[in-house]
């Protein structure tokens, strides 16, 4: 396969990698941003004594999210086990959640 071959290819895929690169960035900047904003409200929350159910939740079905595709490609075992226990995690924080919520 020569060069020309190589980019004619290239061209067809309609990828561009500038835009990949940019969202990978933003995804990492995304959940530094989460990182920091959940810390914050688990901290807040802990000094003034007040449940950590809703932010749990949702930091549990982030990271079983997140996993869920590292095994469908990896299939290691680890992203696996990260996702069921993440998701029941993020389950069990849910109900915890909204029992504190309507009792």
């Amino acid at each position: 396969m020569d060069k020309e071959e190589i980019l004619a290819k290239s061209r067809q895929e309609k990828k561009d990698e500038g835009m990949t690169e940019a969202e990978n960035r933003g995804r990492r900047i995304g959940v530094m941003a989460f990182s920091a904003i959940f810390i914050f409200i688990v901290l807040f929350n802990l000094f003034n004594g007040q449940p950590n159910y809703a932010p749990m939740a949702m930091f549990w079905a982030f990271l079983s999210a997140e996993a869920y595709p590292k095994y469908r490609f990896t299939k290691q075992k680890a992203y696996l086990v990260t996702t069921i226990a993440g998701g029941v995690a993020s389950l069990a924080s849910l109900a915890s959640f909204v029992l504190s919520v309507l009792g």
